[in-house]
């Protein structure tokens, strides 16, 4: 007989272990390779600037984990038939890294190699991934840069930047263990269309254009963006959200309202002074008036007006992420407000 699974299961428990290890809001210090070859710049744009919190279940953030623990077996599996594989850099003893548009771009690479059997003098870089029987089928079918354009374009990268003509897609069908190889060449142009893609959504300081107007639309549908993009959800308060912070050489981050450089800890809490890029809010509210450490705006629905800054008579960021309904966000609402807010806060702490 099967005893009843108790709300405070071990399996629960083993997933909130994985949920209790997320840092960072899944917010990466640069724009990364693996994911440049997304079809929408704007997306690409919010995932630079932190616009969204992003977290995943324990069984997600296990499902990341086999991925990473299947790289290894790639690499035994190659070396069991003679592939010389290097899985981190002999030089730092880390990963390969490769990094471009003055170190916010990169990537890390998951091996190279020497001694394929369909090219033994060649090197190549390796890329090893773990699919899904769907996922798996579609790549047997169609190949890597059909069927998994981010897969290629993250190898395209590598491969400009590392300058291997070369790359070798190893890949796990999950349900069956059935492994899929493909050689893929270096594809020039490619890459350095790619490389400005990445240089332009760095450069930008307002949001690239959308993929779709459309939010039903599937690739806007399962976005992480989707309701800022498409909704009145206002972003994540952090420096890069934030119109006084600008991407500087070397990787950095610099804010003119304190002229000085952010260092990665503090762009992710961002300080009182925060006021939110204007094109962020723009689905719900326009900017009709602004000064040094302040904007005016109106709301499209209403008419009516609200100003964000630093004076207690102005909203703060983080009371227009807290506002839910946001016809509520004007002058004359804001100590009604504020004592709402503070109510729940007292409720919460009780």
């Amino acid at each position: 007989m099967q005893l009843p699974e108790s709300q405070h299961s071990t399996i629960n428990a083993i997933y909130q272990h994985y949920e209790q290890l997320q840092t960072g809001h899944g917010w990466r210090a640069h724009l990364g390779a693996s994911i440049i070859g997304k079809s929408c710049e704007r997306a690409l744009w919010y995932d630079f600037h932190w616009c969204s919190i992003k977290s995943h279940t324990g069984q997600m953030l296990r499902l990341f984990e086999t991925g990473h623990l299947a790289e290894d077996r790639f690499a035994a599996n190659l070396r069991a038939v003679g592939i010389k594989v290097w899985t981190v850099d002999p030089n730092t003893g880390k990963q390969f890294r490769v990094s471009a548009c003055q170190d916010h771009f990169g990537g890390s690479m998951d091996g190279v190699g020497h001694g394929f059997l369909e090219a033994p003098s060649q090197w190549h870089i390796i890329e090893m991934k773990t699919h899904s029987e769907k996922s798996f089928k579609s790549l047997e079918k169609d190949g890597v840069q059909k069927s998994k354009p981010q897969h290629f374009t993250q190898m395209q990268v590598y491969m400009h930047l590392q300058q291997i003509d070369r790359a070798y897609y190893i890949a796990v069908n999950k349900n069956t263990d059935a492994l899929y190889g493909e050689r893929v060449k270096y594809d020039k142009s490619y890459a350095e269309n790619t490389l400005a893609k990445a240089a332009r959504i760095i450069a930008s300081d307002r949001p690239l254009e959308k993929l779709n107007d459309d939010p039903s639309w599937y690739e806007c549908k399962l976005c992480d963006h989707h309701a800022i993009c498409h909704g009145e959800q206002v972003p994540a308060v952090n420096c890069r959200t934030c119109l006084h912070a600008s991407a500087v050489d070397h990787g950095q981050w610099h804010c003119a309202r304190f002229n000085l450089l952010i260092p990665e800890n503090n762009q992710r809490v961002g300080c009182q002074a925060h006021l939110f890029i204007p094109d962020l809010i723009q689905l719900f509210a326009e900017v009709i008036d602004s000064g040094e450490y302040w904007i005016r705006y109106y709301l499209k629905k209403t008419g009516e007006c609200f100003i964000t800054g630093e004076a207690p008579e102005q909203f703060n960021s983080h009371e227009l992420c807290a506002v839910e309904d946001k016809a509520l966000l004007t002058d004359n609402n804001i100590q009604t407000l504020r004592s709402t807010f503070n109510a729940q806060l007292v409720n919460n702490a009780a």
